[in-house]
């Protein structure tokens, strides 16, 4: 599972995250390809962590993120589909072998997505060999445990109730563990239904594992969320919550279905029930709590609060377990608050600029975490724009700190339009970076305080902003030379001319990098 998993991820690259961020326009949605993709990926553990690291990043909402685990649980019953129907019955490891082969020298040659390819191949084949094994290992199995060695699942004639439902509990228990143990609530349900049908366990011993293992499942995301951001952690708590509530309806009406179940396997074949029951336990579950999705996110709002910076909140190792563009988005976001902050407040206190760098700092140090192969040129560039963004905010702040430590009014013209100029670049700049620092805001609009009209896109605001630095600069070496005439003069003494240049160039400094910054973030924007 874990090689056909990472191949078909490696298939997949960037286009997943992409896939996820426009599968969950809507809820309804979100759950139709959270479930088919994972029905491809053959890994809800896969399309979860991705899911986490999307939000992390702010490129999915919330409650988008959850719709997308809905459908996860959805897709992952898949395996136990092919394993009722086709593995537990035919040997394919005659079969499976050469594909194998084809798929491992394709792995070990291939480049890129080829090689991710002959993962997924042989991935896949191996599972069909694991299968075979499973079966063969049953069969012994068989052999020396009978299902009357474990616990009853269902009370008989004179026998207490609760002593049934204690036997549920503890093959609940024992499939919580098995999924904790093998990371893989498909493997652990593989092994059950391999179990049943080499007669190892019954159908509604079956049943009460497959409960067990769906709640297993949700470890992943426990072990995930620990030290990861709210957001992260609000995902990981509802995800768990969803295992929980679907796992209390399943129980209430066990011993219900068990018995509809047993009747019916005087006709359907045993192995298939389960699938079909670990297939409905989940779209029951989901069904349930999809038309709640608004009350239950808000409630586990509530339960996890927001902490931390706001302008780090992107910032989360989620992100970085994912695809390298995840993390890399992360950052673009990170900086572009960052910039919006610098830019919106007028001169900028130490706070605003010392909460800036830090947030610069941590940024720098989460892009360098960011490992793994970029799929292709584009993205490369994509990460070279984010690290120049990076940079230049970085310097921005630089300059409105130094720029703070100067007190010099504006007296001659060339000064008065200097700091008129500065302050055009950074409201130009603020709205480069607001869509892209809060996705909410529509693309093309900007504040009333800007001066610029709603239709403005970024390339125009960012055009805008070059005009603005490049005149600046221009007007920095006229009012330069003035300035520095003006002590021959005695009009300045050299120490205030002196401190009048600075001013200027710092300046020229803050919408320079303003410009480079917002010309580096307009693409995301676009």
């Amino acid at each position: 599972m874990a090689v056909m998993t990472d191949g078909l991820k490696a298939v997949a690259g960037p286009a997943l995250r992409t896939v996820l961020a426009r599968a969950a326009a809507t809820s309804l949605s979100g759950t139709f390809w959270g479930a088919i993709i994972t029905l491809l990926v053959q890994s809800s553990s896969a399309t979860t962590m991705t899911t986490i690291g999307l939000v992390s990043a702010g490129l999915l909402t919330f409650p988008q993120g959850l719709s997308l685990v809905f459908g996860a649980n959805i897709g992952t019953t898949g395996t136990g589909w092919l394993v009722a129907l086709l593995g537990v019955r035919v040997s394919l490891t005659a079969a499976a072998l050469p594909i194998v082969f084809v798929g491992a020298l394709l792995k070990l040659v291939g480049r890129g997505r080829w090689a991710g390819a002959g993962g997924a191949i042989a991935g896949f084949a191996l599972i069909l060999v694991g299968l075979t094994t499973l079966q063969q290992g049953m069969g012994g199995l068989a052999e020396e445990l009978n299902p009357s060695d474990l616990p009853a699942v269902l009370a008989g004639a004179g026998v207490p109730w609760w002593s049934g439902m204690l036997g549920v509990l503890a093959l609940v228990a024992t499939g919580i563990a098995m999924t904790t143990v093998m990371q893989s609530s498909t493997a652990a349900i593989t092994v059950t239904l391999s179990a049943l049908y080499a007669g190892a366990v019954g159908l509604d011993q079956a049943l009460a594992l497959v409960i067990g293992q769906n709640i297993g499942t949700s470890t992943s995301s426990a072990i995930a969320a620990v030290g990861a951001s709210s957001t992260a952690k609000r995902l990981a708590v509802a995800y768990i919550a969803f295992k929980l509530i679907a796992a209390a309806v399943a129980l209430v009406l066990f011993p219900v279905v068990a018995r509809l179940m047993l009747r019916a396997s005087d006709s359907v074949d045993p192995v298939t029930l389960v699938a079909a029951y670990h297939t409905a336990y989940n779209v029951i579950g989901v069904a349930l709590l999809l038309p709640l999705i608004g009350p239950f996110t808000r409630l586990i709002e509530r339960i996890v609060p927001e902490r931390g910076s706001p302008l780090t909140r992107g910032l989360d190792s989620a992100a970085l377990a994912g695809a390298p563009t995840v993390a890399i988005e992360a950052v673009r976001r990170t900086v572009a608050r960052v910039l919006e902050a610098l830019c919106s407040s007028v001169g900028a206190g130490d706070g605003v600029v010392r909460d800036a760098s830090d947030a610069l700092q941590q940024a720098r140090v989460f892009v360098s975490k960011v490992t793994g192969p970029l799929a292709s040129d584009e993205e490369q560039r994509w990460l070279i724009s984010t690290v120049h963004a990076l940079d230049h905010t970085a310097q921005l702040a630089g300059a409105i700190r130094e720029n703070a430590k100067i007190d010099v009014t504006p007296d001659s013209p060339d000064e008065r339009r200097a700091a008129a100029l500065c302050a055009e670049a950074m409201r130009s700049a603020a709205a480069v970076a607001r869509p892209l620092a809060h996705p909410s805001v529509p693309r093309g609009t900007r504040s009333a305080a800007s001066g610029a009209k709603p239709a403005d896109t970024a390339d125009e605001v960012v055009e805008r902003l070059e005009n603005c630095s490049t005149e600046l600069a221009d007007l920095r070496l006229e009012q330069r030379r003035a300035t520095l005439e003006s002590v021959a003069s005695g009009t300045l003494s050299a120490s205030d001319a002196i401190a009048r240049v600075e001013a200027v160039r710092l300046l020229d400094r803050r919408a320079h990098h303003a410009w480079r910054a917002a010309a580096h973030l307009a693409g995301a924007v676009a």
